[in-house]
């Protein structure tokens, strides 16, 4: 068990089985030395736990915790990718889509949730730089989706 796997189980989780793709396209891209993962809904056990949009269905605490399940499911796609995290040499980007009310201003707190348990997960490695953004819709009607860029070793 690596590292990053342990401190996942220190905070009671695992790293899931990948997320199956929802359309055409991988769940991750290894080109040179970075690792792209394609957008991650907070998909777990194959269903959404919930849907629609935050500051209306959805309020901005369990939004933050479903972030969290993006930044986990895009840790799944990544090891799939590389095999062992430990060969993570740092998280580079975060970018952070958030289904919004038209009044919910919150979404930089709500990616809160994948960029923290990045940070547990990584340690110092986990620093990023990130986006947060509202959208007006995503797939399937997720709350929110995440994609994650990391630099590797060898």
């Amino acid at each position: 068990m690596s590292t990053v796997e342990e401190r996942l189980s220190e905070l009671g989780l695992t790293v899931p089985e990948v997320v199956p793709p929802v359309a055409a396209y991988v769940p991750a891209v290894r080109d040179g030395s970075y690792i792209y993962t394609s957008g991650q809904l907070p998909m777990v056990d194959g269903k959404l736990p919930a849907t629609g949009k935050v500051g209306a269905e959805v309020n901005a605490d369990d939004a933050k915790e479903l972030a969290a399940t993006c930044a986990l499911n895009a840790i799944a796609a990544i090891k799939a990718e590389l095999g062992d995290l430990e060969k993570v040499a740092r998280v580079v980007k975060v970018v952070g889509f958030v289904a919004s009310d038209p009044s919910f201003t919150g979404q930089p707190g709500v990616i809160n949730g994948a960029s923290e348990l990045l940070g547990k997960a990584f340690g110092d490695k986990g620093v990023h730089a990130r986006s947060a953004v509202g959208v007006a819709a995503l797939p399937l009607d997720a709350p929110v989706e995440v994609e994650v860029i990391v630099a590797v070793t060898e």
